[in-house]
C-alpha cells in the first residue's frame, strides 16, 4: 500500500446548549458552545468503509444534551469532564476524547427598586443581558488515564490611558516610529493556562472560583504593571497568575497591540496634549508568550488559533 492512515479524529462540532437552572423564581443561565472529538481504533472506517468502529457524530450531539439534563452544568470544565469520561469508557474503539467549549456570559438585569411604581418589578430574577467582556474556553483531554485541562478566555479588550512608555528600541533607515514617553497601551487579550490536574487522584480544582480569581489577576497585573513594552506587561499578567493560582502550571498569551495614535491638530490651531487619538485596527503588533512554573514544561500550543 503506498500511503498509510495518519492522525485522525471525528464528531461534532459547534452544539450550542443553554442550560436554564430554576431556583424557585430564581434562574440561572450557562450558555455554551460544545465541539467534540474523538479518536482511536478507525483505520477500517478509512481503509474499507466500515462503521462498525463508529459512534454516529449525530449521537455525540444528543448526548451533549442528554448530558446538559442529567449532570446540569456546573462549569464548562466539569461538563466537558463528565463528556470525555463517557466516551473513552463506554465506547472501546474510542482512546482519546477531546472536548472543547466555548462559554458565553450573561448577568442579570438589574429591575426598579421595591419603591417602583411597577408592581412587582424588584422581583424579576429571570432577565438578562448578555455579557460583552470576553468568551470563556476549555480544553478537556482524556486518554482512558491521564487528563489535560487547558482553560482561558479571548476578546478580553483592556487599556490604559497613561502609564506606558515605549523608547530605546532598535533604529534602522526604515524606523520612522517616534519614542513615546506617555501612551495609551491597549491590547485584545487571548489567553490559555494549562492546569496540574492530571488524574482522578488528585483533588479537582474549583473551575469556577479558578476562572474568576484568574482573570483577577490578569487585570490587576495589566492595571498595576508601569509599562515600558507589552512584552513586560504581558510576563507580569502571567507571573502574576502562577504565582497566585497553585493549580496554574503554564499560561500563555496572544496580544495584540491595539495601536493609538495621536492625531494631529496644528492644521487647525489646536493643541494636542495626548487627547485625542486615532485607534487603528491594522497592522497592528502581535505579542505572544508563555510563562511557565519553574520545573514545569510547556505544552499549550505556540499556535492558539484553533485551541
Amino acid at each position: 500500500m503506498p500511503t498509510i492512515l495518519g492522525q485522525n479524529q471525528y464528531g461534532k462540532a459547534e452544539n450550542r446548549v443553554v442550560k436554564i437552572t430554576r431556583d424557585g423564581a430564581t434562574h440561572h443561565i450557562k450558555d455554551l458552545n460544545v465541539s467534540v472529538a474523538l479518536s482511536g481504533d478507525m483505520d477500517d472506517v478509512h481503509y474499507s468503509g466500515s462503521n462498525a468502529n463508529v459512534l454516529p457524530t449525530d449521537t455525540t450531539k444528543n448526548t451533549v444534551y442528554a448530558f446538559a439534563k442529567e449532570y446540569g452544568i456546573e462549569s464548562a470544565e466539569q461538563f466537558g469532564i463528565h463528556l470525555a469520561r463517557h466516551f473513552v469508557t463506554s465506547q472501546e474503539p474510542i482512546h482519546r476524547a477531546r472536548i472543547r467549549i466555548e462559554e458565553y456570559a450573561w448577568e442579570r438585569i438589574e429591575t426598579s427598586d421595591a419603591n417602583s411604581k411597577f408592581i412587582g418589578a424588584d422581583e424579576v430574577k429571570h432577565s438578562f443581558v448578555r455579557k460583552g467582556q470576553e468568551v470563556r474556553l476549555t480544553q478537556i483531554t482524556y486518554d482512558g488515564e491521564k487528563w489535560e485541562v487547558v482553560s482561558g478566555l479571548k476578546d478580553l479588550v483592556v487599556m490604559n490611558s497613561t502609564n506606558s512608555e515605549f523608547w530605546g528600541y532598535v533604529k534602522d533607515r526604515y524606523t520612522t516610529l517616534q519614542e513615546a514617553y506617555d501612551r495609551i497601551l491597549a491590547t485584545q487579550v487571548s489567553s490559555r493556562w494549562r492546569f496540574n490536574w492530571t488524574d482522578d487522584e488528585q483533588k479537582m480544582p474549583n473551575w469556577e472560583k479558578s476562572y474568576e480569581q484568574t482573570k483577577k489577576h490578569m487585570l490587576q497585573a495589566f492595571a498595576e504593571t508601569y509599562s515600558l513594552s507589552l512584552q513586560q506587561t504581558l510576563y507580569q499578567m502571567g507571573s502574576r497568575i502562577i504565582n497566585n493560582r497553585s493549580e496554574i502550571d503554564e499560561v500563555r498569551f496572544s496580544l495584540p497591540n491595539k495601536h493609538h495614535f495621536l492625531v494631529d491638530l496644528e492644521p487647525f490651531g489646536l493643541k494636542n496634549d495626548n487627547e485625542v487619538y486615532f485607534a487603528a485596527d491594522r497592522p497592528y503588533g502581535l505579542i505572544e508568550a508563555t510563562i511557565l512554573r519553574d520545573g514545569c514544561e510547556a505544552r499549550i500550543p505556540v499556535d492558539m488559533t484553533n485551541l
